[in-house]
């Protein structure tokens, strides 16, 4: 994928969610499935004092070390199911396509408030419940007559099973509504929400994306303040 090879300005969401971040000077970051470490080194070409990057891949962190030399930047071998974090040890969590893979989110959502100071920040994409949907099929009675169609199973939160880059990949579909309620309940303020979806000069530039990448949000992008 381009991201993986290109970093996070191959990421076409990427601006958007680097909108949403805070003067990073001196912030103690936790990168919650770092991956190949592309935003922990970020965080620290932007002035972030130390960077902690978690990551249930021992591939991806292997690759994340080879690539790092900055002894402010760690890297942990963890699963975002199990994991837990310094109580008030980071000014700011992000992540980056991770949680719609993580089934106990609300566990998660809990460990990362207590992990933040008081006025710290949770900045996360993740695929849009629009797209953790799967689609399956319908019937419609139009002015035509019947007609089929595609239904999105939106309403039926859980595991997915998909293939997706690897054959029998589980994606945990949760509506909008459970996703910012959640982060509500585990006390969280919501400071900006984003139903993202490629630009039409990104959509220009990469004809060959399907129509789907237009015609309903790819990502959703969150920032929520301790």
């Amino acid at each position: 994928m381009a991201r993986s090879l290109g970093g996070l300005e191959a990421a076409a969401e990427w601006p958007a969610v680097r909108a949403r971040l805070p003067d990073m000077t001196g912030l103690r970051v936790v990168d919650l499935g770092c991956g190949f470490g592309w935003f922990a080194r970020w965080a620290r070409e932007a002035g972030a004092s130390a960077v902690l990057g978690l990551d249930v891949s021992e591939k991806m962190l292997a690759r994340a070390r080879a690539d790092t030399h900055d002894p402010a930047i760690a890297y942990r071998l963890d699963d975002l199911e199990t994991f837990g974090l310094t109580a008030g040890g980071f000014d700011l969590a992000y992540s980056s396509l991770a949680f719609h893979y993580v089934a106990g989110f609300e566990r998660l959502a809990r460990i990362v408030h207590a992990a933040l100071t008081p006025g710290g920040r949770l900045v996360f994409s993740q695929e849009h419940p629009i797209f953790t949907a799967p689609e399956k099929p319908g019937w419609i009675d139009g002015p035509a007559g019947r007609r089929a169609w595609r239904l999105n199973d939106y309403g039926r939160e859980g595991g997915r099973t998909t293939n997706w880059l690897a054959p029998g990949v589980v994606k945990q579909h949760r509506t909008l509504g459970t996703i910012l309620n959640t982060l509500i309940r585990s006390g969280f303020a919501i400071r900006h929400v984003e139903d993202w979806r490629p630009s039409p000069e990104q959509a220009a530039a990469a004809p060959a994306l399907g129509a789907d990448e237009f015609d309903r949000p790819t990502f959703l992008i969150v920032e929520a303040q301790r």
